[in-house]
């Protein structure tokens, strides 16, 4: 519908996108009060995750040339002072890491390859509270598997970047996919991504 609203129609043969989308409601319940010692009902709220087939990408179809809505401003230096967080000059002598956090401090490889996407992965770790739990490159099992941690700091930054219209969105799913090898995703791990990208975007909107 919103393809042919736009005056666009999806090519011919094109494959529906997957994604995972929250699904949230409320159901009734039976809860013992103590002080009546009756039991009442009560609406208890919850959130589920499905799998739903009905996106295309502007690739995928043909038209009018397609005008995207604006993208509401979003700055690093205005998120990072939003959510306390410290960036830090990167002294690491290996070319090869695009960035580390550690704490409250995020430092980005200046030669970076993806800057934007480094360091929304990077914020993702330390607002998903991986960072609080020890060294990153730890395979401590009193910690977040790492499995579990890159494929959730990843998902946050491809969110972060394809809300944003950055570019790093192709490169985050070869991460994702190189990590957690086809694994399907913990909804845990669905709903930690979703609020932790939500927060970091609004830590830095401008507009």
């Amino acid at each position: 519908m919103f393809w042919k609203g736009n005056e666009r129609h999806v090519k011919k043969g094109a494959k529906a996108i997957t994604l995972c989308m929250p699904v949230t409601g409320k159901r009734t319940a039976e809860k013992h009060n103590d002080e009546t010692g009756q039991d009442e009902k009560v609406e208890i709220g919850y959130t589920r995750f499905v799998y739903k087939n009905n996106w295309f990408v502007l690739s995928q179809t043909d038209g009018k040339k397609y005008e995207p809505e604006p993208v509401p401003g979003w700055n690093a230096d205005t998120a990072l002072s939003t959510l306390g967080i410290e960036r830090v000059p990167f002294t690491m002598m290996d070319g090869n890491v695009q960035g580390f956090a550690k704490q409250r401090t995020v430092s980005i490889n200046p030669v970076a390859e993806q800057p934007e996407s480094t360091l929304f992965h990077e914020l993702g770790h330390i607002v998903l509270g991986h960072t609080a739990e020890g060294t990153l490159n730890s395979d401590n099992t009193d910690r977040t598997p790492r499995d579990i941690r890159e494929m959730e700091a990843q998902c946050v930054a491809l969110l972060c970047c394809e809300s944003l219209g950055l570019p790093g969105a192709a490169e985050s799913r070869g991460y994702v996919q190189s990590w957690f090898k086809g694994n399907e995703v913990p909804e845990r791990s669905a709903q930690r991504i979703f609020h932790a990208a939500d927060e970091i975007l609004k830590a830095g909107r401008t507009a």
